[in-house]
């Protein structure tokens, strides 16, 4: 059970770490309208460490999809809280609900296929 949890929790420390480490660098407000390009650029790079968070779920728990499915529920409720809660565009957010949780689930479900075949 703890190695579950803990597996959800380094998943989604993945996900945030990773993108704050991405708007640090960049030196972009994530609540600012982004241009077409930078915009792009997050969707790839966001998609990218999504789907590494829930590999690194099914790395650690070596469990059934439902750990990516509660990691893609964290990921879809923090964004949506902060969407309801915050000030300026929500462009963000939106990505993190429609695209970043799904490939959280992706990444588990690869993993998983990944360990059928070995």
């Amino acid at each position: 059970m703890t190695r579950k949890i803990f597996s959800i929790v380094a998943g989604y420390a993945i996900f945030v770490a990773t993108s704050l480490v991405f708007f640090k660098i960049s030196r972009r407000d994530p609540h600012s309208n982004p241009s077409p390009y930078f915009l792009i650029v997050t969707i790839i790079y966001g998609a990218i460490f999504s789907f590494v968070a829930g590999f690194a779920t099914q790395l650690i728990a070596k469990a059934n999809l439902k750990l990516n499915y509660i990691l893609a529920f964290i990921i879809a409720g923090f964004a949506t809280f902060s969407f309801l809660k915050s000030e300026g565009n929500h462009w963000t957010q939106i990505l993190a609900i429609f695209i970043f949780a799904p490939m959280s689930i992706f990444g588990g479900l690869f993993n998983i296929n990944r360990r059928k075949k070995f």
